[in-house]
């Protein structure tokens, strides 16, 4: 699985040796419950945060790869259906200084999706506080697709990846309703406003659409991430009956104002079952998809993160993405506005994989989701 250099991360790297070459292996970290999201904050190496779906947020000490004792937040949130719960976490790019984050969950007794904010304690850096605040409700009528995944974009503003809202075909559309928050990739600006403000450059910050929507079109973006080097946005979308997509929206624009497709499409084919609210049935004027897959190879793509870490130079550039159901391990170089060296590594395979992760050195994580494995991607 080639890759190119793309940068490295500096004194992050510091006591990590280099090993050349493209062999890897999983290496098992330790067992969660029902892990579905993985982060570290900006420049803290010792530690990866394991959110949990049932509502609790655990350490692992990275020097020991083992939990403490002591959970970083409970926030229990009872949840009716495989999809909801406690979904997705970010931490503030000066977390360091102002101790916060924000958590994408899904509404206990209703089935709207939830972002708040929580701040670490004053006196334990490995505790949170239990009261957050709401920034943002997403109403929604389903229990399923609600998205989930948050990340602070190079711009220092947080992006929020939200399903159609559930129901097979998206029946209302919501994923073209420039009005509606389901099926969008969403961003805020965190530092300004009451609870947030809208940043100036979103494309309907001054009308046609709901100010908060960056881009539109997704059926339930399962993860979305940042190239550290390049700042190109890579959002991994689930799809329905066919196609499953990975799509690259290069930097400096990462996507903005376009549509991605959903429910007029599918991969970068015409969705068959799309509903009369979504007609005419075709990708013409969506963004296409950087790497699509029939359903014969998989059934629910799980995105990961392009390697920018210490552990396998050689890898650097090179984007690590899994399916839920077949649990492969594949990767694929995005340059010149296409994906080249798409591989399957035969060495690794996951049960059921539900996230990925990085650390503050860019080293990858993946986790399954039943029976709580979490790996470490290092070289064989």
């Amino acid at each position: 699985m080639p890759g190119t250099d793309g940068g490295t991360s500096g004194g992050l790297c510091d006591g990590i040796t280099p090993v050349a070459g493209t062999a890897i292996t999983a290496q098992l970290v330790e067992v969660a419950n029902a892990p579905v999201d993985l982060a570290a904050p900006p420049g803290d190496t010792g530690r990866l945060f394991v959110v949990e779906q049932g509502g609790t947020i655990r350490i692992i000490d990275l020097t020991t790869d083992t939990f403490l004792p002591t959970p970083f937040v409970d926030i229990t949130v009872a949840y009716d259906s495989g999809e909801q719960g406690l979904l997705g976490i970010a931490f503030h790019p000066d977390y360091a200084t102002n101790g916060r984050f924000f958590v994408y969950y899904t509404e206990p007794g209703s089935a709207n999706n939830v972002v708040a904010e929580f701040t670490r304690s004053a006196g334990d850096p490995n505790v949170a506080n239990t009261a957050g605040s709401v920034l943002l409700t997403i109403p929604n009528d389903e229990n399923n697709h609600n998205g989930g995944a948050l990340e602070f974009g190079p711009d220092g503003l947080l992006y929020i990846g939200s399903g159609d809202g559930g129901a097979q075909h998206d029946p209302g559309c919501d994923a073209q309703d420039l009005n509606s928050l389901l099926g969008k990739i969403l961003r805020i600006d965190v530092d300004a406003g009451s609870p947030y403000a809208i940043p100036p450059s979103n494309p309907f910050a001054g009308g046609g659409g709901a100010p908060e929507v960056f881009a539109y079109g997704f059926r339930n973006p399962w993860r979305i991430s940042f190239d550290r080097a390049t700042g190109d946005f890579y959002v991994a979308d689930v799809g329905q009956d066919d196609y499953e997509e990975v799509t690259v929206a290069p930097a400096p624009s990462n996507g903005l104002g376009l549509d991605f497709g959903w429910n007029r499409c599918e991969g970068n084919s015409p969705h068959p079952g799309a509903p009369a609210c979504a007609l005419p049935n075709t990708c013409a004027g969506s963004f296409n998809a950087t790497v699509a897959y029939p359903h014969l190879e998989g059934c629910a793509v799980i995105g990961g993160y392009v390697y920018r870490g210490c552990r396998m130079p050689d890898l650097h550039g090179t984007y690590f993405y899994s399916d839920n159901c077949d649990g492969w391990l594949r990767t694929f170089v995005y340059a010149g506005g296409v994906a080249t060296m798409l591989a399957q590594d035969p060495a690794v395979g996951f049960n059921f994989p539900s996230t990925w992760g990085e650390d503050a050195r860019g080293e990858l994580y993946a986790a399954e989701v039943y029976d709580g494995s979490i790996y470490r991607i290092v070289p064989q």
